[in-house]
């Protein structure tokens, strides 16, 4: 059954359900918050309540940084924050979404007729688009190509730019109604900082409500107005955002402190590498181990020397599990603990 609460339903169900919810008084039952979902690529599930002003304060805000209104192409499942918010956007737009299907982007991206379009999708679905003639093409029709749910591989940004894509990468999750940074500028009325623990704090009218029954989670992460994230980050001198990993994303093995995300970025530098997470796995020698999932043609001790070359000796992957693909979840990011479970079962 379709539902807000939590979000749930086909996209021509959703999108019914927010223009209902967009356009109830003020006051009432029908305008209170929706309840969406996260994907749980990290760890347990958790449902976050979203009011109508904060989902309307970041699909405005996102119109006013993209350049105006626009009609928006859904190739993300609508009953997570990242599709959810290309079908609020187009109720804010009063424009009608189309919305890609098994004939996939470059058929759907013909349907569209609004004079500004847009699109959002995850580093695969780009990575994807750029391995297809036409649905390169079909990405050049868009005003912006937003790029989100996931860390975006300078590499892969590049050819993109090549290519003549107007790509624009996102930062946030569901606690903040989506993106909320974009290329490292956080939207109107949206306030970042990093603490002396390096962790990423956002503030703003974008904010979540509260973890649906779980007032403890709630209370650990929201004080004084700032949303503590689960992200390490720092600001570059002109104020940007540069986002370097998740805060409980770091192995200790031997004694030493890998970042697996650092870790990580520098394995996808080599050019035998097509995707690759790094992730720990209990070991009796090591206590954790560096474990390198790799989708490409690289043994380990090339892969280490290649590590090394730029970063510690020490944080270069003592195990490397070639696969064919990485296990993805259906929004379409990198499934955390699948990848882990590979490494393990290695």
């Amino acid at each position: 059954m379709a539902s807000l609460r939590p979000v749930q339903g086909s996209a021509d169900e959703v999108l019914a359900l927010l223009r209902a919810w967009d356009a109830a008084p003020d006051g009432s039952g029908d305008a209170g918050p929706l309840v969406v979902e996260t994907s749980g690529s990290t760890g347990e599930p958790k449902r976050v309540v979203l009011s109508r002003s904060a989902m309307r304060a970041s699909a405005d805000a996102t119109h006013r940084r993209l350049g105006g209104p626009g009609q928006w192409l859904l190739t993300l499942p609508p009953t997570y924050v990242a599709g959810l918010q290309v079908l609020f956007r187009s109720v804010r737009a009063g424009t009608e979404p189309v919305a890609a299907d098994a004939d996939g982007l470059e058929a759907a991206a013909g349907l569209l007729t609004g004079s500004r379009r847009y699109v959002s999708v995850v580093p695969t679905q780009l990575r994807r688009c750029l391995e297809g003639t036409g649905s390169t093409e079909a990405l050049l029709g868009f005003d912006a190509v937003l790029v989100g749910g996931a860390s975006l591989d300078p590499r892969l940004r590049q050819e993109a730019v090549a290519a003549g894509v107007t790509v624009v990468t996102t930062y946030g999750m569901s606690e903040t109604c989506g993106g909320c940074v974009y290329d490292g500028s956080p939207l109107d009325d949206v306030d970042v900082a990093t603490g002396t623990d390096g962790r990423v704090r956002l503030r703003g009218p974008v904010l979540f409500d509260g973890y649906e029954g779980r007032p403890d989670l709630t209370a650990e992460v929201l004080h004084d107005g700032w949303f503590l994230t689960a992200d390490l980050g720092r600001l570059d001198p002109d104020g940007r955002l540069r986002v370097l990993g998740r805060a409980d994303d770091v192995v200790v093995s031997g004694g030493v402190n890998v970042p697996a995300t650092a870790v990580a970025r520098r394995v996808r530098e080599h050019p035998a590498v097509q995707a690759a997470e790094v992730v720990g796995v209990e070991d009796d020698t090591w206590g954790s181990a560096v474990v390198a999932v790799v989708v490409g043609d690289v043994d380990r001790q090339e892969l280490r020397d290649w590590v090394a070359a730029e970063l510690a000796r020490s944080w270069a992957p003592q195990r490397v599990v070639r696969v064919d693909a990485l296990p993805l979840l259906p929004n379409g990011k990198v499934d955390r603990l699948g990848v882990q479970q590979l490494a393990r079962d290695a």
